[in-house]
């Protein structure tokens, strides 16, 4: 069940989104100002954010700007909502991160029907192109690694690796597993080759690195 937060000052607006959400099967928070939606999504980033873009303690466009800028917040879908209906309002939101519009007014249907469609596109592309655990995000369409929203540098062998691992998270996968998809069923080199990679990789995670977790005698797993 998909979790949508919902950021919007006015009570009977934020009132109507809610139910009309909720009733379609969604699970629910709202917040009135931008502060208490920013404490929220420190310990958990939804699936989606509707976000107005007049906002008492800050606009909505610098919202969008600061969630696009976090690693584990770039990809949420973001439905920007709002009163202003001028042309350059709405591709100026679109030109900055924002994923779709809604002008107020507005039907509960088109929201319904809005939301979902860009949660299951949103799904599609996590799905193929974004993997994250914990502090660690991998983009694969840009090949952008992050631990704690600082791009980490990797080599090519180093990304594959660690996408690996990342897809199979939890899962110990045997050792000539790795090499065969990694380095290729003709690979000659010693196995010596991959642990390497391995201490490497760790290393350049920083404290997330502890979670690459080898098990004696078989292989690797991502924790």
């Amino acid at each position: 069940m998909a979790l949508i937060y919902i950021v919007e000052d006015d009570v009977n607006i934020r009132e109507i989104e809610s139910f009309a959400l909720k009733n379609s099967g969604y699970m629910i928070e709202d917040f009135a100002c931008a502060k208490d939606f920013f404490a929220r999504i420190r310990d958990k980033v939804p699936d989606l954010v509707l976000l107005d873009i007049m906002l008492p303690d800050e606009d909505g466009l610098e919202i969008v700007k600061k969630l696009r800028k976090k690693a584990e917040t770039r990809m949420v879908p973001i439905i920007m909502v709002t009163a202003k209906t001028s042309e350059m309002d709405k591709v100026k939101g679109l030109d900055i991160g924002a994923d779709d519009y809604l002008t107020k007014p507005f039907g509960v249907m088109e929201l319904i029907s809005r939301t979902k469609a860009l949660l299951r596109r949103s799904l599609h592309m996590s799905e193929e192109k974004l993997l994250s655990i914990g502090d660690i995000f991998l983009d694969d369409e840009k090949r952008m690694v992050y631990v704690h929203d600082v791009p980490c540098e990797l080599t090519y062998k180093e990304f594959e690796l660690l996408k690996m691992l990342m897809q199979n998270a939890g899962i110990v996968i045997p050792r000539e597993e790795i090499m065969v998809h990694i380095w290729g069923m003709d690979y000659e080199g010693e196995s010596r080759t991959l642990d390497m990679h391995i201490k490497t990789l760790r290393q350049k995670l920083g404290e997330s690195g502890s979670r690459i977790k080898t098990v004696r005698n078989v292989g690797y797993r991502l924790e």
